[in-house]
């Protein structure tokens, strides 16, 4: 932790600094978690050690309860599970996974102590825990927690005050980061990460974090490497600079990541995109052809729509009608699109709903158009080492291939790639799996050049015999 001091951020309480310069992509530096738990939801389809989805997974014998690779990601994940497993049999039930993150953090600090390494810059203790500033309705699922927590909490596991365990309840509230699978194509569980704790948020901050898994796949558990976040720059940092994140996705206005912030956080968010309200024109802007603006009125009349669309899109998602959801973006483009702007959030998501389901639908050339305005509205918008935008780019480049546009889709691809080496780093699954895809479209393309007809016909040959895996995984990571 050489690369970062704790000091006083003016209006923000504690926070971290660089003592030297950073550029993009350097990991300024990494930290394993306290614990992490899985989600609720995911308990039987994630890996309870190396945290990636399978398709079978292999039981605890003794509390039926946690799931595994194989006997060596339960043999890596037995030190944290003993305890909970020997619980969770004594208790007859579950518990939720605020509670199993606690116990799992109170059993980690009473074996090891508060300072868990010497790169640890705070202690558990000294995390704020925000219990003050909860409102009436989040006290009373907070005291039920508790409630249930001592139930849990084993008579031969030391004993804690409500004090104690309410303000662990209350780090992991406001400061638990969201695990993601081995690839980081979706969020599967919680961990706590103390040094992250003191990074600040800034609606557009100078760096990212990154979970990477390390190696979690040798026969040898000795030689499995820990789960760990890296913070990573996103441009030049200098010597002294604040080190930011954003707790909050930047595509939404600056009223409503105000009040995520205030809600989750609890805090007022005064960074220059909030206070001046950058870029909230154009994310609820009109379309402007040939210099003509459409009106407020229009403009709002087609907000509203969309918005309205967008509500029956998301109950037919849920109940898998994907023709449905079809159907409903396809009426709400076309009454909004020559409105609103290629910028406006509502657009942007019906065009980026479009894309996946139609993707996955198999209708690769709508799918592929969709995916295209997608990107060019989100370059518009973040900033241009976001996470966010490297993988909307992975995405399009891969619908861009499966609907035969070679050139299109090597170009995004490699789009993608030079955003997720600053924001994934090179070792990253997903950054490897997009090298691949670089090679591939790099080697399909110089074949293209030198003969098409001889290309297309490769091409559909290779597909009957051997679709990328990768590629459809991409398209629906949100589906299903």
């Amino acid at each position: 932790m050489e690369n970062v001091a704790v000091f006083d951020s003016p209006g923000k309480g504690r926070g971290l600094k660089a003592t030297k310069e950073f550029w993009a992509g350097d990991v300024i530096f990494s930290e394993a978690s306290i614990s992490a738990v899985v989600f609720d939801s995911l308990t039987e389809r994630i890996c309870h050690s190396c945290f990636r989805r399978q398709d079978k997974l292999q039981r605890c014998g003794q509390c039926k309860f946690a799931h595994y690779c194989d006997r060596t990601c339960q043999r890596a994940g037995w030190a944290e599970h003993k305890q909970e497993c020997s619980a969770i049999k004594a208790y007859g039930s579950v518990p939720n996974e605020n509670i199993r993150l606690v116990a799992r953090i109170m059993w980690r600090v009473d074996k090891d102590g508060s300072l868990l390494s010497d790169t640890q810059l705070t202690t558990l203790e000294e995390l704020e825990d925000h219990i003050a500033d909860m409102q009436e309705d989040e006290l009373k699922e907070f005291k039920v927690d508790i409630h249930n927590f001592l139930d849990y909490w084993p008579r031969t596991s030391k004993q804690h005050t409500i004090d104690d365990i309410s303000h662990v309840f209350g780090v992991i509230n406001c400061n638990g980061f969201t695990v993601s699978d081995q690839r980081g194509l979706q969020a599967v569980g919680v961990g706590l990460f103390p040094n992250l704790c003191l990074v600040n948020h800034d609606c557009w901050p100078n760096c990212t974090v990154i979970l990477n898994h390390g190696n979690q796949s040798a026969v040898n558990t000795l030689f499995h490497s820990q789960r760990r976040i890296e913070l990573r720059s996103l441009g030049k940092i200098a010597e002294g600079e604040e080190l930011t994140v954003s707790y909050v996705d930047y595509m939404n206005l600056s009223e409503e990541r105000q009040r995520l912030l205030k809600t989750q956080y609890f805090f007022d968010c005064t960074c220059e995109h909030c206070k001046n309200r950058i870029k909230d024109d154009i994310k609820l802007g009109g379309k402007v052809e040939d210099g003509v603006k459409p009106s407020e009125e229009q403009v709002k009349e087609a907000t509203d729509y969309c918005f309205q669309m967008l509500e029956k899109m998301d109950q037919a998602r849920l109940k898998g009608d994907y023709h449905e959801v079809v159907k409903i973006c396809r009426d709400a483009i076309e009454k909004t699109e020559p409105i609103l702007a290629d910028t406006h959030i509502y657009l942007l998501r019906m065009w980026s709903t479009m894309s996946e389901v139609q993707a996955y639908l198999q209708y690769f050339d709508e799918a592929a158009e969709y995916a295209r305005k997608m990107v060019d509205g989100y370059m518009k918008l973040y900033h241009s080492n976001n996470a966010a935008l490297g993988m909307a780019a992975m995405r399009a480049g891969v619908t861009h291939w499966q609907a035969g546009q070679i050139e299109v889709g090597h170009g995004m691809i490699c789009k993608a790639y030079a955003i997720l080496m600053v924001t994934h780093g090179p070792t990253h699954p997903i950054t490897k799996d997009l090298e691949a895809m670089r090679m591939q479209t790099e080697m399909e393309l110089r074949m293209f050049k030198q003969n098409e007809y001889v290309y297309h016909s490769m091409r559909e040959a290779a597909l009957k015999n051997k679709p990328m895996t990768m590629i459809y995984e991409v398209n629906q990571v949100q589906i299903g």
